[in-house]
């Protein structure tokens, strides 16, 4: 059997905010090299404050969290949040320099990069979300779905090993939508994706994890989770009236070929 290589490996991590609000009770999971993967759960459930574990913007729990094969903590921080890209919900988080090439080269600058490689980087992280004609346009003359796609070009920048998306699809219209699916299937990065989008989630990811009273509550395969109707009834998770994640879902949530062994 060939050994799966981790990505991302989080073990015990529990975490309490400084009001005594506790808000993860010991998650464990670990995600494979290549994979992509859903985190869902109902409001509430500590998948904000998962997610800002997994590259250091929040810590000083118990647990472990291991990104890229690197700790996560002070002692590796910079090279962490280079392997890990997290895209916020709203591009305007992330979206603050005249233009969208300034936006792209941002962190590549900031982390040292120069000159024709400086100038390499952004051209290929443009092209890799079909902005590449727009990096010389304000950010704020774009649409919504537009800035989305620059602002996932400015963590492909970094070349991360895991991509991390906070609620990728909202405020999307479905041409947007279904451009920035083709995107992240097309990328050879790790990918776990935090969305209330289930059938985005059945069409993108073959596994999902519900997060749920901050632990796991379930891992397995996305189309099995969401025809589990005593399982999402639980977790407060619901699908939009008529979608029946049985038609079809292999072909929705058919990701790239597991290496051998892998589960």
């Amino acid at each position: 059997m060939v050994p799966v290589t981790a990505s991302l490996e989080v073990a015990g991590l529990a975490f309490a905010y400084p009001d005594g609000h506790q808000a993860l009770f010991g998650v464990d999971f670990t995600v494979a090299r290549g994979e992509r993967v859903a985190l869902l759960g109902p409001n509430g459930a500590g998948k904000t404050t998962l997610v800002l574990h997994l590259n250091g913007i929040l810590g000083g729990g118990a647990g472990t969290v291991t990104a890229a094969g690197l700790p996560v903590g002070a002692q590796h921080m910079a090279a962490v949040r280079q392997k890990v890209g997290i895209v916020f919900q709203d591009p305007d988080d992330q979206l603050f320099m005249p233009t969208v090439r300034e936006d792209v080269a941002f962190g590549p600058a900031a982390a040292g990069l120069k000159g024709a490689a400086l100038e390499e980087r952004v051209r290929q992280a443009l092209e890799r979300v079909g902005m590449q004609d727009f990096a010389h346009r304000p950010p704020h003359h774009l649409s919504f779905g537009q800035r989305r796609r620059v602002a996932v070009a400015t963590v492909l920048a970094m070349e991360p090993e895991i991509l991390v998306l906070d609620e990728p699809s909202s405020n999307l219209d479905p041409a947007s939508r279904r451009e920035l699916a083709d995107i992240l299937r097309s990328l050879d990065v790790t990918v776990l994706m935090v969305t209330h989008d289930l059938p985005y989630a059945l069409e993108l990811c073959p596994r999902s994890l519900i997060l749920s009273d901050g632990v796991i509550a379930a891992d397995g395969p996305t189309a099995d989770l969401l025809t589990d109707e005593e399982l999402m009834r639980a977790h407060r998770l619901e699908l939009p009236f008529g979608f029946d994640p049985r038609a079809g879902a292999g072909a929705r949530g058919r990701g790239p070929a597991p290496e051998p062994g892998r589960v």
